[in-house]
């Protein structure tokens, strides 16, 4: 079975800055794009950032120029580096990838059990 596990969150003063990490383990065969959404209490979940297998990223309005997504295939892992962090960025970020267990098989989407980030003074 293939898990995502998050780590890094924690709560943080406006200004700040956090970086979170995800890991991917289990049966891999292949592992495509890897992504950053959040949740804040009483909203859907936001895409924020993607970085594709090529390495290029792909992030949301609110987030650019502050945050930087990036990724260790060698350690199947994604980071989200967030910078100048705002009351606005409190959310439970989790981690999601595209990933194809096996030769042959369908790419499967799967989701880290979320991590929380407090923006507060």
């Amino acid at each position: 079975q293939v898990q995502l596990v998050e780590s890094g969150g924690g709560l943080v003063q406006p200004g700040g800055s956090l970086r979170l990490s995800c890991a991917a383990s289990g049966t891999i065969f292949n592992i495509y794009t890897m992504r950053w959404y959040r949740q804040a209490p009483g909203k859907e979940r936001e895409l924020v950032a993607s970085v594709f297998s090529d390495g290029s990223p792909n992030y949301v309005d609110s987030v650019k120029g502050r945050f930087t997504i990036s990724r260790d295939n060698a350690k199947k892992s994604v980071y989200l580096q967030m910078n100048s962090l705002k009351a606005e960025d409190t959310a439970a970020y989790y981690c999601n990838a595209n990933i194809k267990p096996f030769p042959g098989t369908q790419i499967v989407a799967y989701w880290g059990q979320g991590t929380q980030v407090t923006v507060s003074s």
